[in-house]
């Protein structure tokens, strides 16, 4: 009986111990016996003591380390504490050293330090002046060395040499005789499209850049010439390039006097629209106008080509005795011829039926240009109306705070007026003419059958 519960209570010792430890007992075998199985209960708690106490010197070690790095950065910080001490007290007393240089260098310095102003001044306005000049396409390298003269003339440890004070009086006589130089150089120009082509460049003064009869723009950034992508009118254009083909001689050409502080004055010259530009902005009204005014000019010279053409067939009729089918008049005289035994009465109102018959011919198209020549300028009132009306509309919407914009509005608009004109006094001039010569002819036919009903009076 005892045996059994000794028996029970070993197996319940070794099942507690066994669930304590279970990654130990699923790696070892399976015990055969309980004998076996303290054993490796026994083994299992020396490894356990095993670890602990390496774990426990491991730390050991670790603590002791980080004891040594301590202490390590406790002198290193005490080293440069000690060091900036002695860097503090060295500042000061170069500091006094310094303060000393200074005086001494203010007091050996005396008048230069105002010569040394001066110069400054000079050397600052010449590189203002130099940034802005297109001097500078063709030198392009002096910005540079006034920029380094300035810096050590500012400076409190460096002195100019008089090499370089001599060549800021060179610097500033080459900018004043090439001011006034017409000169050909070759250079490096950029073309609208983004190429790039070397090329001789003509330049006038401090003015302008021409290159193969174009107008270049200088960008002071880089250097760089830019051939400009809207050139100005023809005339202009033509005189930059007689310019670069002369040899010698007074060439007469287009300069802008303004051109090193932007070139306003070739800016807007260049921004002018053309005539077809201006037309363009009357829009469809101005087309419309356009083409009635061709239509009334077309017919005018058609006109007067048919009525000279008449005026003299019917000349040559009057010094004719034989009627001819090829005038009015001829056609008249010979329905006088036909009716030579009517009486008067008759013969009158045959004749006036013939001179009838010949009018709408001869003043076909005179009502047509009468009508061009009243509508035109109505129409282009119109166009000038509409256009009114949606420049302030613009002004309603964005303001008018650029008065560019507004003008640019208003003289798009007038074009339209400009053209109704442009129509209208010629084609009043044109019917003019048709009308004059209509009326001489109808004068001789009426003329001509008075004189024929009177005879006829006569001999009745």
């Amino acid at each position: 009986m005892k045996m059994t519960f000794l028996k029970g209570s070993l197996v319940a010792l070794a099942a507690g111990l066994l669930s304590t430890n279970v990654a130990m007992a699923q790696d070892a075998d399976t015990a055969g016996s309980l004998e076996e199985l303290l054993e490796m209960v026994r083994e299992s708690r020396v490894n356990e003591s095993q670890e602990h106490r390496e774990r426990e010197a491991e730390f050991r070690q670790e603590q002791n380390r980080r004891e040594e790095l301590l202490q390590q950065a406790r002198n290193t910080r005490d080293a440069e504490e000690q060091r900036s001490e002695q860097l503090e007290a060295t500042y000061d007393e170069q500091e006094l050293q310094v303060d000393a240089k200074r005086d001494q260098l203010n007091e050996r310095l005396g008048s230069l330090r105002e010569l040394f102003g001066h110069l400054t001044s000079t050397a600052g306005d010449l590189r203002s002046t130099i940034n802005t000049s297109i001097v500078s396409a063709q030198y392009p390298d002096r910005g540079g060395f006034l920029t380094g003269l300035i810096d050590k003339m500012n400076s409190n440890t460096r002195l100019p040499s008089m090499e370089e004070i001599e060549r800021l009086w060179y610097e500033v006589q080459r900018q004043m005789i090439e001011s006034g130089k017409i000169v050909e150089f070759t250079g490096e120009v950029i073309k609208p499209g983004g190429t790039k082509q070397e090329q001789e460049v003509v330049r006038i003064g401090s003015y302008n850049l021409v290159s193969n009869g174009k107008y270049l723009a200088f960008n002071p950034d880089g250097n760089k010439m830019e051939e400009l992508a809207r050139q100005p009118s023809g005339s202009i254009q033509d005189s930059a390039e007689r310019l670069q083909n002369a040899e010698s001689g007074l060439v007469r050409v287009g300069i802008d006097p303004t051109g090193p502080t932007g070139g306003s004055l070739l800016t807007a010259l260049i921004d002018s629209p053309t005539w077809g530009e201006r037309w363009h902005q009357g829009g469809g009204v101005g087309y419309t106008i356009t083409a009635v005014g061709i239509f009334g000019f077309l017919l005018g010279l058609w006109r007067i080509i048919y009525l000279s053409t008449v005026s003299a067939k019917v000349t040559s009729q009057l010094k004719s005795s034989t009627p001819s089918d090829n005038n009015p008049l001829g056609r008249v005289l010979k329905v006088a011829e036909e009716n030579k035994s009517v009486d008067t009465e008759t013969l009158e109102l045959k004749l006036e039926e013939a001179v009838l018959k010949e009018r709408p011919k001869i003043e076909s198209g005179l009502n047509l240009l009468k009508i061009i020549a009243a509508v035109a300028p109505l129409m282009g009132l119109l166009g000038t109306v509409v256009g009114m009306i949606l420049t302030f509309q613009a002004i309603t919407i964005f303001g008018a705070g650029d008065p560019k914009n507004m003008a640019g509005g208003i003289s798009s608009a007038l074009i339209t007026t400009v053209l109704g004109l442009v129509v209208a006094i010629p084609t009043v001039l044109l019917h003019t003419i048709v009308n004059g010569r209509a009326k001489r002819i109808i004068h001789i036919l009426d003329e001509q059958t008075t004189g024929i009903v009177a005879e006829n009076a006569e001999r009745k």
